[in-house]
This record gives structure tokens, C-alpha cells and sequence, in this order.
């Protein structure tokens, strides 16, 4: 296979920066990296492959930086420990020089040979354009999740309804710069692109087998992304509270008033004994339960503000190889780091 050139071009000549979170891939970061190269080679002559070690508990960041020491145009990132796919992907952002930032995941299921057809759909005017893919080779639930987790953006965030919000995509430089501004602990990076534009599109692709180990996605992680659409990107959330709120009111006074009525002018279907309990106990449950539903969803927002106030830190990056970069400024200016 081809190897990655081992020049380094200056950021005003890159073309191209391909960001990667990386965690438990140690199988698949040389098969990754070569299928890069034999993919762009021949179309992209300048580009730069960022790697970012979410704190994986196995080798890949020694692979990274073994891979690092023989090729520049590889940036290696290390974090302190796991900030999730999300932080990753938005610390690897902050260093991409490319005209054009990829997205994509470390296990080969985003299969590089794509990049060109994205690149080239990009070029016609596009902001972003994503990867559909019509076949997902995955479990039932994640498919199941991320068509609700779509469903649930179309109401939130407005998001196109043709529009599938895919992990593999590439970004034009200028959209990247303006997500990067976003300072909170939580980010959602689809979130954040539908919230700075609507010039997005996809295009077809295939999706692959994962190369080598498994899945490390798990219910409870797609809970925690979904809640970062659902509760960090709007307030639709309180609104349906307060609709529900009303609706209930509204509907116990109806009764409320019936009840009333029903004992003015029907007195004999009221005996002394006390009538009803069981079902009085299943409407009490069911208000009750709604009612501590919706202070969950209160209290998610207090606890993210909260998280937000009180400084939580967004990443911390231990070691950067190949990247003259100045990551720590890049986060003193998005007041990422607290003085």
C-alpha cells in the first residue's frame, strides 16, 4: 500500500485535515492511516491527518506516535484523560490548518476512498457535506437511536429532515472556525454546525465493517450524546413543560368543575363511604410521575449551567507531536483556559 509523504506543507499551502478521535483502535490506526494515504495521494497533495488519543487504556498512542516520528503531516494529540468523542473531535478542530476539515471515525467503517467524492461535493458551494449511508452495518439499537436521535434534532435544532446527521462528513474551514468558538464542557458538534449554518447537503456512501476489535458505543454513551442535543442547543425542551403544565391544568380544572356539577345535581351517586381509590392512586402515580420527568429535564439544564459556571474544563491536552500550533493560545482566546 502507499505510504504518507513525509513533507510537511505550510498551513497556507494545506488543503486538507483530517481529524480523527481515536480510542481502543490500536488494531486500526496503521490500516487507517495507509488506506488515507492510497485515497489522497494521487488527489490531494497536501494534507494533515489529526489523531486524537481520547485517553485509550490501550497502545494507540504509542502507534500514534511511532506513526508520528516517520510521517510530519501526521499531528498526534494525547488528552488527560476521556472527554468523550465529542471534546476530542472539537480539540482536533482547533488544529486542523486545512481549507477543508474530515470528520471521521478510526475503525475503517468511514472508509478514506470517500474523501474525494466528499471533497468534490464540498468544492460546488457547500458548507457541509455529509455521508449517508443507506446500509449500516451496525447493531439494530444504534440504528434505531440514530434515527430517533434525528427525529428528536428535526424539533430541537430545526435540522433538514433529508439531512442525516452522519459522523463522517468534511467541513469548510470557516464553518470550523466558528464551532470552534463554542466554550461549554458538553459539546455536540452537529449541534453546533446547525446552529451556524444551513448550507449542508450529503451524498451516498458505503458503510464498512469495523476492521479490527469492537464497538465501545454503548446505550448509555448514546444516552448522554442524546441529551446533549436535546438540553445544550435549546430551550424547546422547557417549552414543552410549560405546554404540558398548561394542559394538565386545563384539564383538572374541566374535571375539577364536572365534579362539582356531577354533585349539585346528581347527590345519589355520591354515597358516604368513599368510592374511587384505586383509580384516584393510578392518576396520582401517573401526575407524579410526569411531574418528576419534567424536573429531570429542569434539572439537566441547572446542572449544565452549573457545569458551565463553575469552569469545567472542555479538554486538557497532554503531549502534541507534529503541530506547530499553539493549542494552548487557540484555548486562552476561546477563554478555554481558566487564569
Amino acid at each position: 500500500m502507499m505510504r504518507l509523504m513525509n513533507s510537511c506543507p505550510s498551513s497556507s499551502q494545506l488543503i486538507l485535515s483530517i481529524v480523527v478521535p481515536v480510542y481502543r483502535s490500536e488494531g486500526c490506526l496503521n490500516a487507517l492511516t495507509n488506506a488515507i494515504a492510497e485515497a489522497l495521494t494521487p488527489a490531494v497533495h497536501s494534507y494533515e491527518v489529526v489523531l486524537i488519543n481520547d485517553c485509550s487504556p490501550d497502545e494507540s498512542w504509542k502507534i500514534i506516535e511511532s506513526l508520528c516520528q516517520g510521517h510530519p503531516n501526521i499531528v498526534g494529540v494525547d488528552l488527560r484523560r476521556n472527554f468523550g468523542q465529542d471534546n476530542a473531535i472539537l480539540t482536533g478542530l482547533r488544529l486542523a490548518r486545512g481549507q477543508y476539515v474530515v470528520i471521521m471515525d478510526d475503525d475503517l467503517q468511514h472508509h478514506p476512498k470517500d474523501i474525494p467524492t466528499l471533497l468534490r461535493k464540498i468544492e460546488e458551494g457547500w458548507d457541509v457535506v455529509y455521508a449517508d449511508f443507506r446500509v449500516k452495518r451496525q447493531k439494530r439499537w444504534k440504528n434505531i437511536g440514530s434515527w430517533f436521535n434525528g427525529k428528536v434534532a428535526e424539533w430541537v435544532i430545526d435540522k433538514p429532515r433529508e439531512i442525516y446527521l452522519s459522523p463522517y462528513k468534511v467541513i469548510r474551514k470557516e464553518v470550523v472556525e466558528l464551532i470552534c468558538n463554542y466554550v461549554g464542557p458538553e459539546p455536540y458538534i452537529d449541534g453546533l454546525l446547525l446552529q451556524v449554518t444551513s448550507r449542508m447537503t450529503q451524498i451516498p456512501v458505503e458503510h464498512y465493517s469495523r476492521y479490527a476489535g469492537r464497538s465501545t458505543y454503548t446505550i448509555w454513551k448514546s444516552l448522554r450524546v442524546w441529551a446533549r442535543l436535546a438540553f445544550s442547543f435549546s430551550a424547546r425542551p422547557l417549552r414543552l413543560i410549560t405546554w404540558f403544565g398548561l394542559t394538565f391544568a386545563a384539564l383538572g380544572l374541566l374535571l375539577a368543575v364536572g365534579v362539582v356539577l356531577n354533585r349539585i345535581f346528581f347527590p345519589e351517586q355520591f354515597p358516604p363511604a368513599a368510592i374511587g381509590w384505586a383509580s384516584l392512586m393510578v392518576v396520582l402515580l401517573f401526575v407524579g410521575g410526569i411531574q418528576l420527568f419534567f424536573f429531570g429535564i429542569l434539572g439537566e439544564y441547572a446542572g449544565r449551567t452549573y457545569l458551565r459556571v463553575n469552569g469545567k474544563p472542555q479538554t486538557a491536552v497532554r503531549q502534541i507531536l507534529n503541530n506547530s500550533k499553539d493549542l494552548h493560545a487557540e484555548l486562552a482566546e476561546h477563554g478555554l483556559l481558566r487564569r
